[in-house]
């Protein structure tokens, strides 16, 4: 019977680790191809790199198809529209686009313009806009499901550790 509580404890361990990993994992992937690219544009000091920079981070959304819809599982709230993240995106880079042979007062405008779009001044800082739960759309349901097991299965390692001693 104990080498049954040591394999379900082991098995446990190991489902919680997973979870965990593939979180950790979807946070870098949304970093290194969405968010650290957003963050470039807005700190950008000219329009062709901040251009560029957009243009990767939307190759990558189009590629996940974060075009349309809301991040929300149970009920939709604006922070958490997509659609209207991705048209103002667009937008914004076509504007960038579109100032490349203007004057740099211009230049400078649609740089600020960007930098507003991209960001939010919060009570930690400035920080990206972007929707909540944006890393695991359209699949939000699916992750909060085994975000939850994970976090059972950390709280039963606790209690069948906790009590053996």
């Amino acid at each position: 019977m104990k080498n049954l509580g040591c394999l379900v404890s082991i098995l446990i361990t190991f489902v919680a680790l997973a979870i965990g990993g593939l979180w950790i994992y979807q946070r870098i992937q949304f970093k290194q191809n969405c968010t650290g690219y957003l963050k470039q544009s807005a700190d950008a000091n000219t329009v062709e790199v901040a251009s560029e920079r957009l243009g990767k981070a939307l190759e990558y959304i189009e590629y996940k198809g974060w075009t349309d819809g809301y991040t929300s599982v149970l009920y939709k709230t604006e922070d958490e529209n997509v659609g209207f993240w991705y048209r103002n995106l667009k937008d914004s880079k076509k504007e960038l686009d579109e100032a490349r042979g203007k004057s740099q007062f211009e230049k400078t405008n649609v740089l600020m313009k960007l930098r507003e779009t991209l960001t939010d001044n919060g009570e930690s800082g400035t920080k990206l806009t972007y929707p909540t739960g944006l890393m695991f759309y359209p699949n939000n349901l699916l992750w909060g499901i085994v975000r939850g097991i994970g976090i059972l299965c950390v709280v039963f390692l606790f209690i069948v550790v906790g009590g053996k001693n």
